[in-house]
């Protein structure tokens, strides 16, 4: 698999499993219709009508696209670690029961880790 070249604060985020500050990220405020890609390995995640405003500071899904997405515990023993489940990428953390959508679900994810591709 061939992997897009990343930037030092791309490596921080998604090879070493860092957070971006909230509210800072490209994707947070985006609601365009479209897919929401992995940004090292390009793999689909998202669709934007799984898109919702948390206001958490970090774009939120309530659904990964079948498959896309791997859960992990996480290495604080508390949260539920997502990845990029073609290439094992960082890409957020994944939290239930807070009652956002009726899916009950929230995927929140590092704006860094993705790229938006815009429908036609």
């Amino acid at each position: 698999m061939e992997y897009r070249r990343l930037t030092r604060e791309e490596e921080r985020v998604i090879l070493h499993k860092g957070t971006e500050y909230p509210f800072t990220g490209e994707y947070e405020k985006n609601f365009r219709k479209g897919i929401y890609r992995c940004k090292r390995c390009n793999a689909p995640l998202y669709r934007s009508e799984s898109k919702f405003d948390a206001g958490c500071g970090w774009p939120s899904f309530d659904e990964e696209i079948k498959g896309a997405v791997t859960k992990v515990p996480d290495r604080d023993g508390i949260r539920t670690e997502i990845q990029c489940s073609a290439c094992g990428a960082h890409l957020g953390h994944v939290f239930y029961g807070e009652g956002f959508t009726e899916k009950n679900t929230r995927h929140c994810v590092n704006s860094i880790s993705m790229v938006f591709e815009a429908d036609e």
